[in-house]
């Protein structure tokens, strides 16, 4: 019967070299299965998922209380994400978010919302405060800045808050307010 070393005896070497098999086999899987690559030349741009904002924004309307938008965005932006969240603060309700890649690879968000604009702001947006406003197609939107922080537009519909976000330029936060600010409700 071999002799084993008391457990005192045991140092960081045993350790590295009992793990070293464990990873082997790990790599050997995850190659086996087809899920890592080795990229000599540094990362590459992966595929943008493709996510049916026209249905997903189709079905809020039918199930939320309050008028769903659905912008038209230009062409060449992707709709990539969407979900559903509630703000649960007073003055809260459901809000209805959807994502999309603009050419420039940037993300941009727009949520709307039966919630106070308080509500929303603070359950999105954390404790921002405003730093001004702008003009899109007659509909003043509140500016929130901050330099760590992701840009953000929201406006009073009425009886609905929208509320952009992203890391896009001015110029794609333009777009999509104006692209909001066009859309009509969608039909119950």
């Amino acid at each position: 019967m071999a002799q084993q070393k008391h457990r005192i005896f045991n140092d960081y070497r045993d350790l590295f070299w009992s793990l070293i098999p464990l990873v082997l086999i790990a790599v050997v899987l995850a190659g086996a299965a087809s899920q890592c690559t080795v990229a000599t030349n540094g990362p590459t741009q992966g595929q943008v998922p493709h996510f049916d904002v026209d249905a997903a924004l189709s079905s809020d309307a039918k199930s939320l209380s309050f008028p769903i938008r659905n912008p038209e965005v230009p062409q060449d932006w992707t709709s990539n994400s969407g979900s559903r969240d509630t703000v649960t603060a007073a003055g809260g309700g459901p809000v209805s978010t959807v994502g999309y890649i603009t050419p420039q690879g940037t993300y941009m968000r727009f949520s709307q919302s039966s919630a106070s604009e308080e509500a929303l702001l603070r359950h999105i947006l954390g404790s921002r405060y405003p730093t001004g406003t702008i003009d899109v197609g007659g509909r003043k939107w509140v500016v929130y800045t901050e330099p760590t922080e992701e840009t953000a537009w929201i406006a009073d519909f009425g009886d609905v808050r929208a509320l952009i976000t992203g890391a896009g330029n001015e110029a794609a936060f333009t777009t999509l307010a104006e692209a909001i600010t066009a859309a009509t409700p969608l039909a119950k």
